[in-house]
C-alpha cells in the first residue's frame, strides 16, 4: 500500500491552529487541499492564514513565488461536508470530545467514498472509540500531529481496535510522503509521547511538592544537567498548564487510575487558580510586564580539595576521573567493590545517587548528567546531619570543574536520574504491551519532545540494570508503587544480570 497519488484532494475538518498546520503541510506536499469549519466563515479566514504563511515561506526563500501561487491555487474552503466527497483522505482536528468526533465521522461516512481514509487527530482520546460507531472502521486510523504542524517533524499513526492494517499503511506511507517521520503505534492511552513523556512532568512535580528544589532550580538543573531543551516547569507554563494537566489526568484515567500516572495536586492547583502559564500571563513563572523571572539556586564559591581518591568503576560518572585531573585536582585511585565513589581528603564520600536517600552525615549524592562533560550545571544532595565542611569541598570539587553546583533535599534519586529512569521504564512497558517498537519509541520521544536521548538509548548508556536498581531503591522509599519498576523492566535487568552471572 502506498502513500495518496498527489492528485487526491484531501480535506481538512477544523480549522484552528493545529487544523491549519495539518492543511498546510497537505498543501505544500503537492495536495488539493478543502478546509471546512462547522462555524461560519472560519474556513475561509483559515485559508487567508494559510496563504499569509505561505508568504512568509517565500519571503524566507523556502518556497518559490511560482509554488506559492499553485498552493494557493490547490486551497479551498468548504461550505458543507458535501463539498469533501470526492477526498480521498479527511483529517478532524475539531474539539477533544468523543461525542463530537463520532458524530462528525459519521456525517462524513454518509458522504465519502468506501474508499477514502478517515482519521482523526486526537492527542487524548481513544482512536478506537472514536471509530467504533462507523459503518467501515477499518479505513478509520489516528493521525497525531505535533504542534506547530509544519515545523515539528513526528507524526503517530495510531492503530485503533478495528483499524485495517493496510489503512495504517497507507496513513503511514502518506506522512512521509509529506515529509514528515511517522511511528507506528497501538492505540493506548497517550500514545506512544504522551505516555511515555508523563515522567518528565511527573517526576519535577514530585521533587516540587517535596519540598526538596523550587522550580526556577529544578528547571535548570533538567536543562544543563540532563541536557532537556526546556525544563518541565517552564515547558508545561508553554504548553498551558490546563492542556498539561488535562492530558496527564485522561492518561490516568484511561489506565484506570494506575498510580504511575497519577497527577499533581500542586499543578491542579496551579490550574484551579487561573496560573495557566504564558497565555494567562503566570503560570510557574510570572510573564507580566516587567516580572522578574526567579533565579535558580546556585551554591557560593568553595574551595576545590587538594586531592581525591576514587575507589571503584563510577559507573555513568565515570568521566568525572578524566574532568578531575584535567582540572589540576590530584585523582589516587584505588581498588573498590559495588558502586564507586569520590572520597575526599577529610573522609567525605561523593557519590552518583542510587535513588536512596544520602542518610549518612559523611555522604553527598550527586544527580545524573548527560554528558558531566557539557554539563554546566550539576546537583547534590545531603542530609540534614551532613558534616560540616563535606558539603563545601563537594561542592568546590564540581566548582573546580567549571560546573555551578545546585545543592536540593534529600529526595531519593534526586532530578534528572529519577526522570530518566522512569522515562526508560514506561518505554519498556509501552513495548512489552505492543504499543511501538523501541526504535519507533526513540524516534518518538526525541522529535516529538525534543529529549536529548531516546529512552532505549539512555539506557544502553546508562546500563541495563541502571533503572531497574534506582527505581527499585526509590520504591523501598516511596512505597506507593507510583516509581516501582515494571515487570518488563525487571526481566530486561534480570536477562542482563544472567548473562553477567549476577544473581538478580
Amino acid at each position: 500500500m502506498t502513500a495518496l497519488d498527489l492528485s487526491s484532494p484531501v480535506a481538512v475538518v477544523g480549522t484552528g491552529t493545529m487544523g491549519q498546520g495539518i492543511a498546510q503541510v497537505a498543501l505544500v506536499a503537492g495536495h488539493p487541499v478543502r478546509l471546512y469549519d462547522a462555524v461560519d466563515g472560519r474556513a475561509r479566514e483559515a485559508a487567508d492564514a494559510i496563504g499569509a504563511r505561505l508568504d512568509r515561506l517565500v519571503e524566507k526563500d523556502r518556497l518559490t513565488g511560482a509554488e506559492r501561487d499553485a498552493a494557493r491555487a490547490r486551497l479551498t474552503s468548504a461550505g458543507s461536508l458535501d463539498a469533501l466527497a470526492d477526498c480521498a483522505l479527511v483529517v478532524e482536528a475539531v474539539v477533544e470530545r468523543l461525542d463530537v468526533k463520532q458524530e462528525l465521522f459519521r456525517a462524513l461516512e454518509d458522504v465519502v467514498g468506501d474508499d477514502c481514509l478517515l482519521a482523526t487527530n486526537t492527542s487524548s482520546l481513544s482512536v478506537t472509540a472514536v471509530g467504533g460507531a462507523l459503518r467501515v472502521p477499518g479505513r478509520f486510523v489516528g493521525l497525531h500531529f505535533f504542534n506547530p504542524a509544519p515545523l515539528l517533524p513526528l507524526v503517530e499513526v495510531v492503530s485503533g481496535f478495528a483499524t485495517d492494517p493496510a489503512s495504517a499503511t497507507r496513513a503511514y506511507e502518506t506522512a512521509r510522503a509529506w515529509g514528515k517521520t511517522p511511528v507506528t503505534c497501538a492505540d493506548t492511552p497517550g500514545f506512544v509521547v504522551n505516555r511515555v513523556a508523563r515522567p518528565f512532568y511527573a517526576e519535577a512535580l514530585a521533587v516540587h511538592e517535596l519540598r526538596a528544589a523550587d522550580p526556577a532550580t529544578i528547571d535548570a538543573v533538567l536543562r544543563e544537567s540532563g541536557g532537556f531543551r526546556m525544563g518541565a516547569f517552564e515547558l508545561t507554563d508553554l504548553i498551558g498548564q490546563d492542556v498539561n494537566e488535562s492530558v496527564t489526568h485522561s492518561v490516568w484515567q484511561a489506565f484506570f487510575q494506575d498510580v504511575r500516572f497519577t497527577p499533581s495536586l500542586a499543578q491542579r492547583r496551579l490550574v484551579e487558580s487561573g496560573r495557566l502559564g504564558r497565555k494567562s500571563g503566570q503560570g510557574w513563572y510570572d510573564y507580566r510586564d516587567g516580572a522578574e523571572r526567579p533565579g535558580p539556586h546556585t551554591a557560593p564559591p568553595a574551595e576545590a580539595p587538594a586531592y581525591v581518591v576514587v575507589e571503584g568503576d563510577l559507573g555513568p560518572a565515570a568521566e568525572l576521573v578524566g574532568l578531575i585531573r584535567e582540572a589540576g585536582v590530584e585523582v589516587r585511585p584505588e581498588d573498590g567493590y559495588g558502586a564507586g565513589r569520590i572520597v575526599l581528603p577529610d573522609g567525605g564520600t561523593l557519590c552518583l545517587t542510587d535513588g536512596g536517600l544520602p542518610g549518612s552525615e559523611d555522604l553527598v549524592h550527586f544527580d545524573l548528567a548527560l554528558d558531566y562533560r557539557a554539563a554546566t550545571r550539576i546537583a547534590l544532595s545531603a542530609s540534614a546531619g551532613v558534616r560540616p565542611g563535606l558539603l563545601s569541598g563537594a561542592t568546590g570539587l564540581f566548582q573546580a570543574l567549571g560546573k555551578k553546583v545546585s545543592v536540593v533535599g534529600d529526595v531519593p534519586g534526586m532530578i534528572v536520574a529519577r526522570t530518566v529512569a522512569r522515562i526508560i521504564d514506561l518505554a519498556f512497558d509501552a513495548v512489552a504491551r505492543g504499543v511501538a517498537t523501541p526504535e519507533d519509541v526513540d524516534t518518538a520521544m526525541r522529535l516529538g519532545v525534543n529529549y536529548p536521548l531516546g529512552p532505549f538509548e539512555w539506557n544502553r548508556r546508562l546500563g541495563d540494570t541502571w533503572a531497574r536498581d534506582l527505581l527499585s531503591h526509590i520504591h523501598e522509599w516511596e512505597p506507593s508503587g507510583r516509581c516501582a519498576p515494571s515487570l518488563a523492566l525487571h526481566r530486561h535487568a534480570a536477562a542482563a544480570d544472567a548473562r553477567e552471572g549476577t544473581p538478580s
